[in-house]
């Protein structure tokens, strides 16, 4: 499907190895095998970390105006490829085809072109009297990226490690990874000196961890679960590298009581099923005041009912299927344990939509009268399903909201700014929604608690890739 699926990318040139074992790469929709890919290894990791620590001292310096010059060049070539993009995205992970061309490349782009306004003006060098204090490239990067959001973490990573003067060894998602092959070659072609940016495919177990625990690393990024980010930060707590982790969610949704429910409850129940529900920040838990309780789950079952699932090349289809068995049976079992512990079905529910038998597809599914103490409530799902629970005043909400170890997102829903401010101050998360904004590539993005350390996007996300250095008697 994809050219290079049996190489890496290292040093400047697509390389081949011999002793290298294949990973099947499954199409969603049908269930079949589309490709085999390199599954790397300590060594393949040892070739790319030292093609990245060669590059980095002359990359470190090269000038801002040649470092806007190459994002610009990737910026163009991802917007020039867009529709290929789109199709690895559809392939690789089941993506609705709309929503890939609205919404993953896209965004993917815009991840681009921030860093690329923030490095115009990034004052590198601040001098206070006799005290200069600058910020340099922190050195060589281990960027390791998840299989939901596959092209949009990718640029979310190394467009602010470019920006910042560092070399890259890139980890993608060997159960989504035609989309990276494709931005490796972009990189080859937008001119990348060789050895800033390098791609071994492999799993976790083997490539993430040799890169997490490489002495010659300088910094490992990774998004994925909370389970993963534990495994790379003890990996690589012995030597001491930086460690920014974007980890997982069970964000709230809270809707005040003076909230327009027609229009809150409808984009409540699309966001968080936005992706088909596999984004670490979708709002899962709907919080609602308790006399409007009957009147939120009529509202939220007829936008489900409304979604369209099934083939993800069809424009009209508004949800693809899960991107991989291995979690299209965690939702499953998620559903089904929501089931046992009581919580109300309000449609959905186990299986696949009736008209769909083959395919990873689950059904738009949410339940109601969930409680704090249920597994649906507190674990993370990433699937299409989301929990409808109730609260009696606003610090009721705020309690139930903050009662997670995690802290990605968050929403809230008000006729009034000024109480939903409030409220947004009292949340424990690292970005909280008003109203359903747009999109923001700039803003801060990551975690409180067991959510992750670290920030990225923006200013925020090019600060993660330099270290400061005071020079005294300047």
């Amino acid at each position: 499907m994809i050219e290079r699926e049996s190489s890496f990318y290292i040093d400047g040139q697509w390389q081949e190895f011999r002793d290298v074992a294949r990973l099947p790469v499954i199409d969603p929709t049908s269930e079949m095998v589309t490709g085999q890919i390199a599954a790397g290894g300590a060594r393949h990791v040892d070739i790319a970390v030292a093609a990245a620590r060669k590059a980095f001292p002359k990359f470190s310096q090269m000038p801002v105006p040649e470092r806007i010059s190459l994002l610009g060049r990737m910026h163009s070539l991802l917007k020039e490829r867009a529709e290929a993009f789109a199709q690895a995205l559809v392939t690789e992970m089941g993506a609705a085809i709309s929503f890939a061309r609205a919404s993953q490349v896209p965004f993917a782009a815009e991840h681009i072109r921030v860093q690329m306004e923030v490095l115009e003006k990034y004052p590198f060098v601040a001098v206070d009297g006799t005290r200069a204090t600058t910020r340099e490239a922190i050195g060589v990067c281990a960027l390791i990226t998840p299989w939901n959001w596959p092209l949009y973490q990718i640029t979310a990573k190394v467009a602010p490690a470019i920006a910042a003067g560092c070399t890259i060894v890139l980890k993608p998602s060997e159960l989504s990874p035609y989309s990276a092959l494709l931005f490796a070659q972009l990189m080859h072609d937008a001119g990348t000196p060789p050895g800033v940016f390098n791609l071994v495919n492999g799993t976790g177990e083997s490539v993430g961890a040799a890169l997490a625990s490489h002495p010659e690393v300088d910094m490992i990024s990774i998004t994925g679960s909370t389970r993963a980010g534990v495994l790379v930060a003890q990996a690589a707590a012995p030597t001491v590298k930086r460690v920014v982790q974007e980890l997982g969610g069970k964000s709230p949704n809270i809707l005040l009581d003076d909230a327009d429910l027609d229009e809150a409850v409808a984009k409540g129940v699309l966001a968080g099923m936005r992706n088909v529900g596999q984004s670490c920040s979708a709002p899962t838990r709907m919080l609602v005041p308790a006399h409007r309780l009957a009147e939120v789950e009529d509202l939220a079952a007829k936008t489900a009912r409304a979604l369209v699932v099934g083939d993800p090349r069809d424009p009209q289809t508004n949800m693809g299927p899960i991107a991989n068995r291995a979690q299209f049976e965690r939702v499953q079992a998620m559903i089904q344990a929501g089931i046992d512990d009581g919580a109300k079905l309000l449609c959905g529910g186990l299986g696949r939509p009736n008209e769909l038998n083959h395919g990873f597809f689950a059904r738009p599914t949410i339940f109601s009268e969930v409680t704090p103490d249920m597994r649906i409530a507190r674990e993370e799902i990433f699937g299409p399903v989301l929990s409808i629970m109730s609260y009696r005043d606003e610090d009721d909400a705020v309690s139930i909201a903050n009662d997670s170890v995690y802290g990605l997102g968050a929403h809230v829903q008000s006729s009034n700014l000024e109480r939903a401010r409030r409220v947004a101050a009292r949340i424990r998360a690292g970005q909280v929604h008003i109203n359903y904004p747009a999109w923001d590539g700039a803003a801060a993005f990551g975690g409180y608690k067991r959510s992750g350390n670290g920030r990225e996007y923006g200013v925020y996300g090019l600060e993660e890739y330099l270290e400061t250095k005071s020079i005294l008697g300047f």
